[in-house]
């Protein structure tokens, strides 16, 4: 397209647009994004047992807490019955003394997913500061 100008002469115009400032634009979000994409993540802290563990003398005496989660809403913990409502309670009064907040929590496999987190939940409501899972035991 030809136009004139105002030095009498004519000047060519293009209708291109400038694209430099939307590659711009898409940098900084670029740079942004990735600046961002580690805090979103979400982490839960593990710790995984030895895979090939010491096996302890037999008359060694353990101060481990293990908190069974059994069908049908039934807990024990060390092999004592404890009740829904009970737990939260009992774990609290082994915890209180103890300087160690550390409790094993073995679910059978046919206990709902939902009834463990609630047993680790009442575990945590205890201030119990690590929770484990013991090892599966070889058949």
């Amino acid at each position: 397209m030809n136009v004139p100008n105002s030095g009498g002469g004519v000047a060519n115009m293009s209708a291109e647009p400038n694209v430099v400032p939307m590659i711009d634009i898409l940098l900084v979000l670029l740079i942004i994004f990735m600046l961002m994409q580690p805090m979103l993540r979400k982490a839960i802290d593990l710790q995984l047992p030895d895979p090939t563990p010491s096996v302890a003398p037999v008359n060694a005496t353990s101060n481990q807490i293990v908190l069974e989660v059994k069908p049908g809403d039934r807990f024990s913990i060390n092999t004592e019955p404890v009740s829904r409502v009970r737990l939260g309670p009992r774990l609290k009064e082994i915890y209180d003394p103890r300087p160690e907040k550390i409790i094993f929590v073995k679910g059978d496999p046919k206990v709902r997913y939902q009834d463990v987190i609630f047993a680790m939940d009442e575990a945590r409501g205890a201030g119990v500061k690590v929770i484990g899972v013991p090892p599966k035991a070889n058949p």
